[in-house]
């Protein structure tokens, strides 16, 4: 649940074979080759952005989904892209349409599932189209609508051998006919009542309210054929349908391969008013669920089935106390009887993303270790885990069914998620990228591995971005880049905190992980944990000072800059230190006794910080506002007025404590973003303020107002 993993009109349709030229061009926004797009913030936002990765069954066809500028260049649009996986094609578009395609998934038959907003033929009603689920044919032609929900259709899983599907959408209480669930969507409306009755925490999930509605998962069996009926048949069964918010059905969901079963993570009560999530599983025919994992000590999810369907592999997430951070570790678990076995015992990596081998003898799963998100496998018959990947970061990892290769997108600091093949059992690969819409060409610098020693021995890795230029006799102004989560690294490509557009500008950009930071080690972790102002503060200063002291590093023009966690490091930072010359602080932690009653899940940071009223300490010792007065560094604040994580609150106080006291502050608000800056707009006006405020306090530059604020 860190804030770094507690986060998708026109009626022209697919012609792939007929429309769309087998090639790997980007969209025409695309700045052209040879041009640097760092250096303009319109062809940065313009770059193609890659994401969800899909292998077919029989393993010739890659699919994955390219976000790019829409005509008005007012938002990123997803299409669905061909990779080739044996590199040799180039890549090519499968489907274009103005809302967009997303989440692709391969049925058996070889047809392209994706959900999509464009226009259902034949649909009523005035209200805009809703996601409905998509199926472009193996041989191409025109994709058609095959399911749909009042609401739209949220995520769906297909079964790999019988190619059942099962789909989340969203439905009123007592709504799983689809009329039912319209007419009280209509009523609700007609009576202009939009107030939701909550009887249980909590109330909100990152950036959009819980209730009326809830998740529900339907069954819709195996889809009809090109000549099918209408989107409405077959007719879908509510396999969930007493879910009740707060918990509903979720989306962490996955089918047996026969499609008989289906397990899900289940959010579930935990005291009062705290949640954690267990694995059930649900007979498709019959609708019977049973609890395969339920720890209470523990969230589970993640969970995934064999080939033979006999037994799951999932993540297990012991929940976290006042005096433990959380440990992660997979479970492989019999189907029948629910006995579990720890596969990754004795590991001090975090497992995410399991998925068995094509021959059910082994799992592989994603972990941070040292600065990078690896590729694992671990045999079943024992033995320690074998890391497959050298550098960079992993993502998306799809198992070929005759086992004979891997794919997955793989994206580090010099360069995005790309498509890559690897082998299933050969360490420390370094795969080169399949031919893919999403290349880039040279970076405006260089990356550097760089580390510091803290003051009780430990050692912290950074990554050092320089700018092309940065010497001895032309020294770069420093950019100390501090990450959210806290319990993350920084280990892969960012678009939305991009350091080359800091390095096209002159700057070096620092990105340590210090204390708090993961794929270093439990210990790690706990060296920081419930003292967010100690260790991490003083491993952040300890990786600046040994940076600074290089000849190609100007040490009196320095900054700081942070997000999430981030931003609550860049206030500490801003109350300990007047080494920097300016200090960017997004959607951050302000207060921390406010914060935590505030947040759309308290329970979970509670357990860290305790109760406020009964143990204020760690409130106390670790919150900024309680050291405004030494505040003398200039400060630009950002904040989302939908952010749910880190609530607006947030960020009123610290703007008003920072004005107040005469600090030399700015405070960019957005109304309509979230956590994140999710539009190219405001994407652009977050870029162009940040480099505005930095230029007039780091460089010495006229402040100069963004135009368009």
């Amino acid at each position: 649940m860190a804030w770094a993993g507690l986060a998708r009109v026109t009626a022209t349709f697919d012609r792939p074979t007929r429309e769309e030229p087998p090639v790997s061009k980007p969209a025409p926004a695309t700045p052209e080759p040879g041009a640097d797009p760092f250096g303009r913030l319109a062809d940065f936002v313009a770059l193609p952005r890659l994401g969800s990765l899909a292998l077919s069954a029989d393993g010739r066809r890659l699919a994955v989904s390219v976000q790019t500028l829409d005509a008005e260049k007012k938002k990123w649009q997803s299409a669905v892209w061909e990779i080739d996986p044996e590199g040799t094609r180039p890549a090519r578009r499968l489907t274009r349409s103005g809302p967009g395609e997303s989440a692709p998934a391969w049925a058996p038959d070889g047809s392209l599932l994706f959900t999509s907003a464009r226009p259902v033929p034949g649909a009523k009603g005035d209200d805009e189209p809703k996601p409905a689920l998509w199926s472009l044919p193996a041989d191409g032609g025109e994709a058609r609508p095959v399911l749909t929900r009042p609401a739209g259709i949220s995520a769906f899983t297909v079964a790999p051998d019988s190619g059942d599907v099962v789909v989340v959408a969203a439905t009123m209480p007592g709504g799983s006919d689809p009329e039912a669930d319209q007419e009280r969507r209509t009523k609700r409306k007609d009576a202009g009542v939009s107030a939701v009755l909550h009887e249980a925490y909590p109330v909100r999930f990152w950036d959009h309210d819980l209730g009326p509605a809830v998740p529900h998962l339907f069954w819709a069996g195996q889809l009809p054929g090109d000549e099918g009926a209408a989107p409405e048949s077959p007719a879908m069964r509510d396999l969930t349908p007493d879910a009740r918010p707060p918990s509903g059905a979720g989306d962490d969901i996955t089918l047996s391969p026969d499609g008989s079963l289906l397990a899900r993570a289940e959010d579930v009560a935990d005291g009062p008013a705290g949640r954690r999530t267990r694995l059930v599983v649900t007979e498709t025919a019959s609708g019977e669920t049973r609890a395969l994992v339920d720890d209470p000590l523990a969230d589970v999810y993640s969970a995934r089935f064999s080939p033979d369907g006999s037994s799951v592999v999932c993540v297990r997430e012991q929940l976290s106390t006042y005096s433990e951070p959380p440990d992660y570790t997979l479970l492989l678990v019999d189907v029948a009887d629910g006995t579990a076995r720890d596969l990754t015992a004795g590991v001090d990596r975090w497992p995410t993303a399991p998925q068995f081998s094509a021959d059910g003898s082994a799992v592989f799963y994603l972990a941070d270790e040292n600065g990078r998100h690896a590729v694992f496998r671990i045999d079943l018959d024992g033995g320690a885990p074998v890391r497959l990947t050298g550098d960079g970061a992993y993502s998306d990892l799809q198992v070929a069914r005759d086992g004979s290769a891997l794919y997955a997108l793989r994206s580090a600091y010099d360069s995005p998620a790309a498509p890559v093949r690897l082998d299933p059992a050969t360490p420390l690969q370094e795969p080169a990228a399949l031919p893919n819409p999403g290349t880039l060409g040279a970076l405006p610098g260089t990356l550097h591995e760089v580390e510091a020693i803290a003051a009780d021995g430990a050692r912290v890795q950074s990554w050092l971005v320089l700018p092309e230029g940065a010497s001895a006799e032309s020294p770069a102004p420093l950019l100390l880049w501090i990450h959210g989560g806290p319990l993350m690294s920084w280990n892969s490509w960012s678009w939305r905190w991009c350091p080359w557009v800091m390095a096209a500008r002159g700057y070096a950009v620092l990105l340590p992980n210090p204390a708090l930071s993961d794929g270093f080690g439990l210990d790690f972790i706990r060296r920081g944990w419930g003292e967010w102002g100690g260790a991490p503060y003083t491993d952040l200063m300890a990786a600046v000072d040994v940076v600074a002291q290089r000849p190609d590093i100007d040490e009196t023009r320095t900054s700081a800059m942070g997000g999430s966690f981030g931003g609550y490091m860049a206030n500490w930072v801003a109350t300990q230190t007047d080494r920097f010359r300016a200090i960017v602080t997004h959607a951050s932690l302000w207060d921390l006794d406010a914060f935590t009653g505030t947040t759309d899940a308290a329970y979970f940071w509670e357990k860290e910080w305790g109760d406020p009223l009964r143990d204020p300490k760690r409130y106390e010792q670790n919150s900024p506002h309680r050291y405004a007065d030494a505040i003398r560094t200039p400060m630009l604040v950002i904040h989302g007025d939908k952010d749910y994580r880190v609530p607006i609150g947030e960020a009123l106080r610290l703007w008003y404590d920072l004005q107040k006291r005469g600090v030399p502050s700015k405070f960019l608000y957005f109304p309509d973003e979230n956590h994140w800056v999710l539009t190219p707009g405001n994407s652009i006006a977050w870029y162009e303020t940040t480099l505005a405020f930095l230029a007039e306090h780091v460089l010495g530059e006229e402040w100069q107002r963004p135009d368009l604020l």
